[in-house]
């Protein structure tokens, strides 16, 4: 691992199609020596996340459109400007209302090792095709429990 200078261009850097979102890389768990990963990521009405939580502390912070996030046992809005912190093994998961751009810290790094496995390279910057058939929630289920996640149905919430 290296703590190296990043600067990142659009368009510039890793980038992932998952669960109908588009994930972009602006700084790896690599390139910050393990301290964080930074991602931007663009996801439609039809692309949220089944409920998880993360080993570390996930910082949102909503660039466009809005969401309702389910942190915990509360229910948040969020528009653009509108930040949220939910601390490592909390579960969560948010309901983009609108396509939604965030940036997502998450502290320390390597969720990137999870979504790089989970999800597949973009061929381009923009939202994938619209999925042919429902997410493979079982399949992200193990991934993310290799990389220490614990990712729930969305019935089970």
């Amino acid at each position: 691992m290296s703590d190296s200078i990043v600067v990142r261009r659009p368009g510039e850097g890793q980038a992932w199609w998952m669960l109908g979102g588009l994930y972009e890389v602006k700084v790896s768990s690599e390139e910050s020596n393990g301290a964080l990963t930074l991602l931007e990521m663009t996801i439609p009405p039809e692309g949220a996340p089944p409920p998880h939580t993360h080993p570390g502390a996930e910082d949102v912070y909503v660039l466009e459109g809005t969401l309702r996030y389910h942190i915990g046992d509360e229910v948040y809005e969020g528009s653009p400007g509108s930040h949220f912190h939910i601390p490592g093994g909390v579960l969560e998961r948010f309901e983009p209302i609108s396509t939604v751009r965030i940036l997502v810290l998450y502290t320390p790094g390597g969720i990137d090792r999870f979504f790089a496995e989970a999800g597949e390279p973009a061929a381009t910057r923009t939202l994938p095709p619209p999925p042919s058939a429902p997410p493979d929630i079982e399949r992200l289920i193990a991934i993310g429990a290799r990389h220490g996640m614990l990712l729930k149905p969305p019935a089970q919430v």
